[in-house]
Parts: structure tokens; C-alpha cells; sequence
């Protein structure tokens, strides 16, 4: 079942009906097979950067393809529909590059920025470590003056695109002055010292590679901390935000991939003498899911208006991503029950949908941490 998406431009129509044809004929063909397989696509991530994909919220003069956040995000639902890890790699590239884009000096930008968002470089995100996830803040990772460079020594976790990526925006301690203590530094992937762990056993999303990051003794020029010191902070948060739409985006997808396999299913499949999609439990069932799937679509929408406006939407970003991860969990788990017996078998991609829809309520902030943030706003009167 294809979304009926309302746009701002009739050009931004053309663009997600292009990214829908590029998805169904490029990324659907090959995404069970490369899941089943533990496979990351870096050649379709090259294609897809080469045809502007990987730098559209960014800034026409930045080489990138100067689209609303509303757009991008829609475009992310569009790849993640057809194979979640695409739009994950999307995702998580646009939040690597998001620093350098928005605090980076026109040199920086201009020497790195055009590779970044143009498919040939690929993006890692380098903020939790072991004993530092929800709490960003009380990361250990150190970065240590040496003249006119800067010496990194730390453990990264979770990291995704961790051993394939061209660059690690990492997050570092360079005072302990608490989250003022913290700053941002491009690291490219041929440092001497970067090295990582084996790839995680993860439930789902297996095509992507996530991985521990170590640093050791990692020699970083000054000309790749991004900011001053002390911006690191400021920079995460910022870049989280943005990430949780995308994370947003991505999980409806997801939910609208299951959503129409269990329509598909219940329109083929016959008990008592009728489809079961016409049986009153099964359909109100498909009813509940579908709704689910248009509530967590509005409200990233919303979102990325604000954001395109200029105007404050860290509580919205938090409501968008706790709404849409939790109900591509229940929207997921739901498919597989519509399927029956069938939908606990590899045969049909709903299972799948539950295994990668999981990891949605966790990364770029559990649910736990986005109700936490709407609900401090709420105290704060935001």
C-alpha cells in the first residue's frame, strides 16, 4: 500500500517518488537476503549518496540538497519501508555530519563537507560508551593537548558503521568541567590507534555493522575539533534531536513495511469461507495498526515543521520518537499475529519487522530518556 504523502513543493513530490522507485527496484530485492546474511550495503550507499540522498537537509551551498527536514524525513520513511538498515545508514551519516555543517569554519567545510554528503565518505556518530549511554554527559573518552594536535584515548560503544565508516565524530573530554568539559573532533578512519571490537550479535538491523570503538593514543590535528573546546556538549544534543526525527522516520517505515504484509496476508487468506481481513476482531486489529502508523507519521511531520521554522522542538522530537518507536513495536507484533503460524517463520518478512523494530525504542535516546526529557519540559512550564 503506497503512503499519499502531502509535500510543500511539487518538486519535493518528484523526489519522494523517485526515492520510492530507486528503493523498490535497488533496496527490496536485496534486503532479506543481506540481513539473513550479516551484509552492509556499501555500494548502494554510494549510490544512493552519488544521487544526492545523503545530503539533503543540508544547505544548497554546502553541496547539499537544501530540502526541509519535513522532506528528508519522508524520504527516510520511503527507504526504511523497503530495508530499515538503509535508511538507518542515512540517518546516522546525516547525524555524523551534522556538527562540521552547522558549527564547522567555512575551511573545514569546504575541505570535507562536499565527500561527506556526497556518498564518497562514509559517517560514525561517537558519543556512548560502556559506562556512559543515557548519561552523555559522564563519558571518560580523553582528548589531551600536544602542541597543535590533540591525543584521543578512550572506548566508544555502540557504534554503528563502526569499522566500515571514513570518519568518527567523536565525543571527548578535554576538561573536567563537566558537560562543559566536552568537545568535538572529526576522526578519520586511517588514524593510527583507531581500532575496533567484533561486530555486536544484535537481534535485528544484522546488515548493519555496530561495533566498540577504541582509541588509543589517537593523534588528532586542532584544525578536526569542530567548535571550541568545551562546545562538544551543545553539539551531541543538538545533533540528537534532529537524529530522533530521523529515528522517528525511520521506525514508521518500518511499521507501514508490516502494516501492509499483514493487509496483504489478511486479504489472501480464507477461513470460514471469507478472507480473514473481513472477520470484525482481525479487521478492528488492522484498524488499531494502521492508526498507530498515521499518529507516529503526523507527529514527525510536526516536528520537522518546526524545526524548518526555526523554532524550539526538542519536546516534540522526544514526543515523535517515543510515539513512533513504541508503536512500530506493537504495529510489528501485531503483523505477526495477524499472520498466524506463518508470521513466526523466516518465509515472511514480519518476523524481521519485529526483530528490527525492537532497537527503536533504544538507540538516539531509550523511551525512558524521552519520557524523562518531555516531562522535565513539562515541569519547566516548555
Amino acid at each position: 500500500m503506497s503512503v499519499e504523502r502531502m509535500l510543500p513543493t511539487p518538486e519535493a513530490a518528484d523526489l519522494v517518488g523517485l526515492v520510492r522507485e530507486i528503493a523498490d527496484r535497488e533496496l527490496r530485492p536485496r534486503a532479506d537476503d543481506a540481513e539473513d546474511a550479516g551484509e552492509y550495503p556499501r555500494d548502494l550507499v554510494r549510490t544512493i549518496g552519488r544521487i544526492g540522498l545523503l545530503g539533503l537537509p543540508y544547505d544548497e551551498s554546502l553541496g547539499g540538497g537544501g530540502q526541509p527536514y519535513e522532506v528528508y524525513l519522508q524520504v527516510l520513511e520511503e527507504l526504511a519501508e523497503r530495508w530499515a538498515t538503509v535508511a538507518l545508514t542515512v540517518s546516522v551519516h546525516t547525524l555524523s555530519c551534522w556538527p562540521l555543517a552547522s558549527h564547522g569554519t567555512p575551511e573545514q567545510r569546504k575541505r570535507w563537507l562536499p565527500d561527506m554528503i556526497g556518498g564518497e565518505l562514509l559517517g560514525a556518530y561517537c558519543l556512548s560508551e560502556p559506562q556512559a549511554g543515557s548519561d552523555a554527559a559522564a563519558l571518560s573518552t580523553r582528548a589531551v593537548r600536544d602542541g597543535d594536535s590533540y591525543r584521543l584515548t578512550g572506548t566508544k560503544a555502540w557504534i554503528t558503521h563502526g569499522g566500515v565508516a571514513d570518519f568518527y565524530t567523536v565525543f571527548a573530554r578535554t576538561s573536567d568541567d563537566g558537560p562543559r568539559g566536552i568537545s568535538c573532533f572529526l576522526v578519520p578512519a586511517d588514524a593510527s590507534g583507531l581500532s575496533f571490537g567484533a561486530p555486536e550479535r544484535k537481534l535485528g538491523l544484522t546488515a548493519s555493522p555496530t561495533t566498540v570503538l577504541h582509541l588509543d593514543d589517537v593523534l588528532v590535528p586542532e584544525e578536526r575539533r569542530i567548535g571550541h573546546e568545551g562546545d562538544g556538549f551543545g553539539l551531541a544534543l543538538g545533533a540528537l534531536n534532529s537524529g530522533r526525527l530521523g529515528v522517528a522516520a525511520i521506525a514508521t517505515g518500518l511499521a507501514q513495511a508490516a502494516l501492509n504484509a499483514a493487509i496483504d496476508y489478511a486479504r489472501g487468506r480464507e477461513q470460514f469461507g471469507r478472507p480473514i481481513i473481513g472477520h470484525q476482531g482481525l479487521g478492528f486489529l488492522l484498524a488499531d495498526m494502521a492508526a498507530a502508523v498515521e499518529s507516529g507519521r503526523a507527529l514527525y511531520v510536526v516536528a520537522a515543521r518546526r524545526r524548518d521554522a526555526d523554532m524550539p522542538f526538542r519536546h516534540q522530537a522526544s514526543v515523535a520518537k517515543l510515539v513512533a518507536t513504541d508503536n512500530a513495536m506493537r504495529v510489528a507484533t501485531d503483523a505477526v499475529q495477524v499472520l498466524g503460524g506463518a508470521g513466526y517463520t523466516r518465509d515472511f518478512p514480519v518476523e524481521r519487522y519485529f526483530r528490527e523494530a525492537k532497537v527503536m525504542q533504544i538507540f538516539e535516546g531509550t523511551n525512558q530518556i524521552q519520557r524523562m526529557v518531555v516531562s522535565r519540559g513539562l515541569e519547566k512550564g516548555q
